[in-house]
Order: structure tokens, then sequence, then C-alpha cells
């Protein structure tokens, strides 16, 4: 689909000017970089009902590889969305859990969800 837009009356978008679409730009590229990857997202809603050992994370969040769960949750434990809780009990008990500042992907999370499910029906209906 083609769009024919007169110069000078395309509606304004992100920056209005070249600093802002700049800055823009990088905070977006920021964003992507922490959730850069196919599991990171999936693995922030597969804890977003409470806390989950290891194994139970990887059966919630299906297909995922031990090694590449554990390299994620790596990832995110240092972008501080998951907290790694480790109990003295026999044997040792590690959970992971979302931290308070995970809660600010929440308005992210549900915008990706809606848009998602709006393409797929798009995408369905041409079919």
């Amino acid at each position: 689909m083609t769009t024919i837009v007169q110069k000078g009356l395309a509606p304004k978008r992100l920056g209005a000017d070249h600093k802002e679409c700049t800055q823009s730009v990088q905070a977006v590229q920021d964003a992507l970089y922490v959730l850069n990857g196919k599991w990171k997202l999936p693995i922030i809603i597969g804890l977003s009902t409470g806390p989950k050992r290891f194994r139970e994370l990887q059966r919630v969040v299906n297909g995922i590889t031990a090694k590449v769960l554990s390299k994620e949750l790596k990832e995110l434990e240092l972008n501080e969305f998951v907290v790694r809780n480790v109990y003295t009990t026999t044997p040792i008990t590690v959970e992971y859990e979302l931290t308070d500042y995970s809660q600010t992907l929440d308005s992210i999370i549900d915008a990706l969800r809606n848009w998602g499910m709006q393409h797929r029906a798009r995408i369905l209906k041409k079919m």
C-alpha cells in the first residue's frame, strides 16, 4: 500500500527536530538492547504470577533450554528486573522473582500484547 503525502504535510511523530529524533532513537535502542531476544519478555511474563524455581520457570516458558534460561536470568538480574533468592533449606532452594522495578514494564507488555493480538487478527483476516 502506498500513501502519497505532500511535502510539509506529514503528521508529526516522535521527534519534532533532529535532536529530539536522535534522542528518541537512542532511548528505543537502549530499551531494545536490555529486552533483546525472544526470551526475556516471556520470562518476565512467566514470573508475573509469583516467584518460581528454575525448572518450574522452564516449564512455564515453553521451549527454552536450561542453558538459555540461565543466561537470560543472569542478564535480567544485571538489569534489575529479576532477583535470585537462595534459601538455606535442605536441599538449598533457589527461586527467581520480579523486582519492583520490573513493574515499569507492565504497560509496555500490555501494549505489546494488545498490538500482537490486533496484528495477528489483521493478518489472519487476509488469509
